[in-house]
């Protein structure tokens, strides 16, 4: 039961947020007055690569958080079950409850992280962003 419960969180925060992992995100580019704007193209692939490594992936930061939160869930989760008579039960719960929140809230923060990082890396290069 409880690989069953472990399996379902990865799969499902995986997919989740692994789906949309940096989903075709660009930062736009105001091209006027730019006196690098022959180097966007360029430079929107090398920010990419770079974000990309600084976000540290929203897909291996999902499965992070989703680990971390299933062992708290479960954790609290077999405390709460035990007062109950069913300390499995609880566990499981817990866990599922647990990965589901601790995925989401991982993955979404890497994704802001990725693109935070890659605006920062276009101005970096003389751009001007919007977003």
């Amino acid at each position: 039961m409880k690989k069953l419960t472990t399996s379902i969180i990865f799969i499902s925060s995986t997919l989740l947020t692994g789906c949309y992992s940096q989903g075709g995100w660009t930062p736009t580019v105001d091209p006027y007055n730019d006196r690098n704007a022959y180097r966007i193209n360029q430079d929107i692939a090398e920010c990419k690569e770079l974000a990309s490594h600084a976000s540290g992936g929203t897909a291996k930061e999902t499965a992070i958080g989703a680990g971390v939160g299933a062992l708290v869930g479960a954790a609290g989760g077999a405390v709460v079950g035990a007062i109950a008579g069913s300390p499995g039960t609880g566990a499981a719960i817990g866990a599922a409850a647990g990965g589901l929140g601790g995925g989401a809230k991982q993955g979404f923060g890497a994704e802001e992280q990725y693109k935070r990082s890659y605006s920062n890396c276009m101005r970096g290069r003389g751009h001007q962003t919007l977003n």
